[in-house]
């Protein structure tokens, strides 16, 4: 029971931080057709304030009712408690959209401590938000196109197939008769987040007291950059096609092609894919969700190291799967492209604690780039202590298993919960910006992983990823893409 509350405090430290401290709310309700950004910050702060004030009162009363309960009533008093404010801070968040709702979606995969009943409405973001109307999604293609969706394509559902925190997707038919999914921006959520951005200061002002070496505003530049591209389309739609042409043909790693014609800056137009989605393949066999877990992690990890660029957003609503490992990746509006000189300090750090271990030199490269301090009075072994848990996966060549527990701790490692991390790296530690969007691996993937309890030679795949081991296939998805590569590479024929 005293792991079970000290892994609860993971996500729910995280929570409570939200109600008591980012009082923003939204101005609207998407399903009557108003507008995400209806009155502004007041409003986005009036409606999070709310939230948790309505919060607040339900646990007042639920602790004065259990305190005059019964023994074996009081679980049972819990269970409710628990169950009735997931379905408020679920349902304020999935309204809300914008960088609020992305919170609820992490928090819903990230920390396996979570109360179950929060985590399962919380889950209900990540594919299945609550969507605007089809007028108003019809609106925004209209302005966007020229045209309304029911002229413009043989085929519109009006009906969306998926609604997230920024837009909503709908299937629709081309006049050449090819399916597409058409997302469509929320009508001011660039406002939402502009607001929510500029309200972030009071986020990092907390983060700064809980992490003195954290260089806040560097890091919070950078956020902003990346999330201000993620509302531009053209940008996203860049990016896919950069993601597409590279896996172009490829066995297993599916990047739905761009339908140009149908794109601006907040309607995006793409093939349609087909698929299951994450939690029916989590009910598949152990060995199809191994080979899910594998291509998840081929495609991450493999593009950051071969293309120097990474998709930022790696979450259960962004995948379609189909058994034999085939994978379909969608949504590139979140992507950091890297420069060899960001890359390199990155294989040092894994040269010197995976491959060949020197403690004083994987300190260095740490302070060389910004990840400690160079006035650091940690040693050298507290040190490697400390970031070792992050290259387990790597340095563990025996049970090759990434399961939820082990995605747990590297989140509370990174947020010092639960006697989980260090006072020496609170004190030192840093994230140099061009490195903000990799802790998506530590927060996303991992966690990614652990939810489909993954099992495969992690170590024997990193160092096929690895371009200076470059080591041969170590599975039957590495002979495949290893084949898929070769005929890229081969001379075209006369």
């Amino acid at each position: 029971m005293k792991m079970k509350r000290a892994v609860l405090f993971g996500g729910a430290a995280v929570l409570g931080w939200i109600l008591a401290r980012h009082r923003r709310g939204a101005g609207h309700d998407t399903t009557s057709g108003a507008p995400v950004h209806q009155t502004g910050r007041a409003a986005r702060n009036a409606r999070m304030a709310g939230m948790g004030a309505k919060v607040g009162t339900s646990y007042a009363v639920h602790r004065a009712r259990r305190a005059f309960a019964p023994e074996p009533r009081r679980a049972e008093l819990d269970l409710e408690h628990q169950m009735h404010t997931a379905e408020q801070v679920a349902q304020t968040l999935g309204n809300m959209k914008g960088a609020m709702m992305k919170v609820g979606q992490m928090l819903s995969y990230l920390d396996e401590g979570l109360p179950e009943p929060l985590r399962d409405a919380l889950a209900q973001l990540q594919q299945d938000a609550p969507p605007m109307s089809g007028e108003l999604a019809a609106g925004v293609v209209e302005r966007e196109l020229g045209s309304p969706p029911q002229r413009l394509f043989a085929e519109w559902d009006p009906v969306p197939i998926a609604a997230a925190s920024i837009g909503q997707v709908h299937r629709a038919i081309t006049r050449e008769g090819q399916a597409v999914a058409v997302k469509i921006q929320y009508p001011g959520v660039d406002e939402a987040i502009t607001s929510d951005l500029n309200s972030a200061g009071m986020l990092f002002a907390g983060m700064r007291t809980m992490f003195p070496g954290l260089e806040t505003g560097p890091v919070l530049d950078e956020i902003r950059s990346r999330l201000t591209e993620e509302l531009d389309y053209r940008k996203e739609a860049e990016s896919q096609r950069f993601f597409a042409d590279a896996y172009d043909g490829h066995p297993f790693i599916h990047i739905p092609a761009v339908v140009d014609e149908y794109c601006t800056g907040r309607v995006f137009t793409s093939e349609l894919a087909d698929g299951v989605r994450f939690d029916e393949a989590e009910q598949w066999s152990q060995e199809e969700r191994d080979l899910a877990a594998e291509t998840i992690y081929r495609f991450a990890i493999g593009s950051m190291w071969r293309l120097h660029v990474f998709n930022g957003d790696p979450h259960p609503g962004n995948y379609l799967f189909r058994p034999g490992g085939r994978v379909t990746f969608l949504d590139f509006g979140l992507v950091k492209f890297l420069t060899p000189e960001e890359v390199y300090p990155l294989q040092r750090l894994i040269e010197t604690i995976v491959i060949d271990p020197d403690p004083a030199a994987f300190r260095q490269t740490l302070e060389d780039v910004g990840f400690l301090h160079h006035d650091s009075a940690l040693t050298d072994d507290e040190v490697v202590g400390y970031f070792r848990h992050f290259y387990q996966f790597a340095l563990d060549e025996e049970s090759g298993v990434l399961d939820e527990k082990y995605a747990s701790l590297i989140a509370r490692k990174l947020f010092q919960l639960d006697g989980a991390g260090s006072p020496g790296i609170q004190r030192s530690g840093n994230v140099p910006p061009a490195y903000v969007i990799l802790q998506r691996i530590n927060l996303g993937l991992y966690a990614v992983l652990g939810q489909l309890r993954a099992k495969a030679p992690w170590r024997a795949i990193s160092e096929e990823l690895w371009p200076w081991v470059d080591a041969p296939p170590a599975t039957e998805l590495g002979k495949q893409h290893a084949a898929w590569l070769a005929g890229r590479r081969a001379p075209a024929a006369d």
